[in-house]
């Protein structure tokens, strides 16, 4: 196994796995298992910045052709939406966290729909699938499965993955307008102070 495939490997798998639970993350019911979700999720997100950070740093320090190089080359893809995660993703998901924690004194208080509309928004799900899909093709080239290395597979690729984007995208908003008109339409008092205190 490729030295830097063994350097890939676990940032790939860790924004992948931030990827899958920022999916989940509006489903629960109830507040308590929201903010465990939510605190699951910014451990995961920390992680795969610090790694993220630390072999693109490297790589941008050394000047040869070795392992932390061909790593730091192969994340070039994911340093965008990284970012994106940094800047924006990361305080959204702090917020929640802190937000669910009022209502998780007890086991079974529900988790007001601004919350999980909170949870839905697509500047946390889409940055954080965004990430984990560009560190995918990393992955495959350093284990010898480069499959857009043929002529004319570059572009029909880049097809691909913008429509993917797209159809992730899409999928968040909706969902995330779907929980913000139940937001509305049922109006307690804490779901409207949950609502306005995310900005949903």
């Amino acid at each position: 196994m490729d030295g830097h495939l063994i350097v890939l490997l676990p940032i790939a798998g860790v924004w992948l796995a931030a990827g899958l639970l920022a999916e989940r993350l509006p489903r629960p019911h109830h507040a308590r298992p929201l903010r465990r979700r939510t605190g699951w999720l910014l451990a995961l997100t920390a992680t795969g910045l610090g790694l993220t950070a630390a072999v693109l740093a490297a790589g941008l320090t050394s000047a040869g052709t070795g392992t932390v190089d061909r790593a730091a080359a192969g994340l070039a893809l994911a340093a965008t939406p990284a970012l994106l995660v940094a800047v924006v993703t990361a305080r959204r998901v702090r917020r929640l966290w802190a937000a669910a924690g009022a209502f998780a004194a007890a086991p079974e208080t529900p988790a007001p729909h601004g919350l999980r509309a909170a949870a839905a928004h697509p500047l946390i799900g889409l940055p954080l699938q965004v990430t984990g899909l560009a560190t995918v093709p990393a992955v495959l080239s350093a284990s010898g499965l480069d499959l857009f290395a043929g002529p004319g597979t570059t572009g029909a690729a880049v097809t691909v993955a913008a429509l993917g984007v797209a159809a992730i995208g899409i999928r968040h908003a909706l969902r995330h307008s779907r929980l913000a008109e139940r937001s509305l339409t049922r109006r307690p008092g804490s779901a409207r102070a949950a609502s306005a205190a995310l900005h949903v």
